[in-house]
């Protein structure tokens, strides 16, 4: 029986030949990861909505002069749903630390603490998640559809949106965009 090996914790970077797809050039935290499946959220893809934006459609208060950041894409599952990746300096309702310095929160006390500017600026939300059935996410690894990287918080909190792909990639030591987008046999 081969053992399982979970990747909680872990950075799946989407390798070049996924173009096209909800996941091209996309960095998915993965949250959760057992023999049932696994549960991740996209870190890079922007969607045309500010914090500010969600935060008055939500009706809490919000200071105008900083959640301009935008919210997150985090997967076609459930894109009503949303998750606050942060750091885990503080924990709230409905936190789960995923290492010693990211957490996430689903509850809406983080929301309204953000609206107040009560939580540093370390923090995004994402809406909606990815999700993989029972050996699903194995089966695109062993197909070479992804990458994957331990959590590094500089990429989630201090590298720009539009450049956490490459950045992900360059932890491994190469530039992915040098890859071929086919594979064969000699």
């Amino acid at each position: 029986m081969k053992k399982f090996i979970s990747l909680k914790n872990q950075l799946l970077i989407a390798m070049p030949s996924m173009q096209g797809s909800d996941f091209s050039k996309s960095v998915t935290l993965i949250c959760e990861h057992n023999e049932e499946g696994a549960m991740g959220i996209v870190i890079n893809h922007p969607l045309d909505l500010s914090t500010n934006d969600l935060l008055e459609h939500m009706a809490i208060p919000c200071s105008q002069s900083r959640n301009i950041n935008p919210v997150l894409a985090g997967g076609p599952v459930q894109t009503d749903r949303g998750f606050v990746i942060h750091r885990a300096e503080k924990l709230w309702k409905s936190s789960i630390h995923l290492d010693q310095d990211v957490a996430i929160t689903t509850s809406s006390d983080i929301l309204h603490a953000m609206g107040r500017e009560e939580i540093s600026n370390e923090a995004f939300i994402a809406l909606g998640y990815a999700g993989w059935g029972a050996g699903q996410l194995e089966q695109e690894i062993l197909e070479n559809s992804w990458l994957n990287v331990p959590i590094k918080a500089e990429i989630l909190f201090e590298t720009d949106i539009n450049t956490r792909w490459q950045k992900a990639a360059n932890t491994i030591g190469f530039d992915i965009n040098q890859l071929s987008y086919y594979s064969g046999n000699a």
